[in-house]
């Protein structure tokens, strides 16, 4: 039997924007969601602003319930919660989550996650799917359990990555294909038409378990060392945020931090006519013709900057940069 999705109490649980697209089909479809969760406020910034997280923006524009604890395991919180009398709670891109919270719902708590677990288990899946050079990646619900990101999964949809794809875009129809994901997640909840595959069966039939790490600066450090096609999926997978960096020396020899945001694969043929096969090109070594930028990469090829921004500056086209900075 089917039960009335106004009669099913929800509690959210989410940070950033991409769990508010989820949080918003669940309010404007008329599901009963009795509480929402996010992280406290933060001061930052310049100017020490208060920081408040989208999802937070979201519950007081459309007076939701909102809590916001220090800490997951203080008592008052838990006694709030309980309060609440959810049947189901939903976790979307928060974090670790004792198990007296996530065990509390009679139907349990499940999470949507950006990918195709097992693979990319962890707070990062989308940067290392494109980082990765992967073709495809995709969403999961799952059932909270003990160790992060292992519970029974519910449901997943692939999505196809293009090679010029960057993480932004990525995210972005993530984001739209794992909301639609959470309300037939929610609707199969209701209809009691849930089969969960616990994420070992899935392992057997020949998905590889991988971590997803947060992502740290010295992640987005750019090793020129590396073949042009991994940096060209390293700066894609971190565009627009965090984004890659590298040292860029100009006609002094001064130093300056450089976000990269966007670069090209020459073809191979032109390759080849700009770096010789006897390895005279050290890796880093950038050349210019006052509207292009090109680095040598340890392939010994060519990878050519096409958005970049100097600490200090704003981002712009490399011909942008070019007429303003000596190299």
């Amino acid at each position: 039997m089917t039960r009335d999705k106004k009669d099913l109490r929800i509690v959210f649980f989410g940070t950033p924007e991409f769990a508010v697209e989820s949080l918003d089909r669940l309010v404007k479809g008329g599901y009963n969601v009795v509480g929402v969760v996010t992280m406290p406020d933060k001061v930052g910034g310049r100017g020490n602003k208060v920081v408040q997280s989208a999802v937070k923006l979201y519950a007081v524009e459309h007076g939701l319930n909102l809590m916001q604890p220090e800490k997951l395991k203080d008592p008052g919180f838990i006694e709030q919660l309980r309060s609440l009398k959810a049947d189901l709670q939903i976790v979307i891109a928060f974090r670790m989550m004792p198990e007296v919270v996530w065990a509390m719902p009679p139907l349990g708590t499940f999470n949507l996650h950006a990918s195709l677990l097992p693979k990319y288990r962890g707070a990062a899946p989308i940067n290392w799917a494109v980082m990765n050079g992967d073709t495809e990646t995709g969403v999961t619900t799952f059932f909270l359990k003990h160790e992060i990101d292992t519970g029974d999964v519910i449901q997943q949809r692939k999505l196809p990555i293009a090679e010029t794809d960057n993480v932004g875009v990525v995210y972005d129809r993530l984001m739209m294909m794992g909301a639609d994901m959470v309300i037939e997640t929610v609707d199969a909840i209701l209809r009691d038409d849930v089969r969960p595959i616990p994420q070992e069966e899935l392992c057997d039939s020949g998905m590889e378990a991988t971590p997803a790490p947060k992502i740290f600066t010295e992640t987005c450090h750019i090793d020129w060392n590396r073949d042009s096609r991994s940096i060209y999926n390293q700066i894609r997978g971190l565009s627009p945020y965090p984004a890659a960096w590298t040292e860029i020396a100009d006609v002094a020899g001064k130093l300056h931090h450089a976000k990269i945001y966007a670069t090209a694969l020459p073809s191979d043929d032109a390759l080849a006519r700009i770096i010789s096969t006897d390895g005279a090109v050290k890796p880093g070594v950038m050349t210019t013709d006052g509207r292009c930028l090109k680095i040598a990469c340890g392939d010994n090829r060519w990878i050519e900057i096409t958005s970049i921004q100097i600490a200090g500056k704003r981002r712009m086209t490399t011909e942008e940069f070019l007429r303003g900075f000596r190299l």
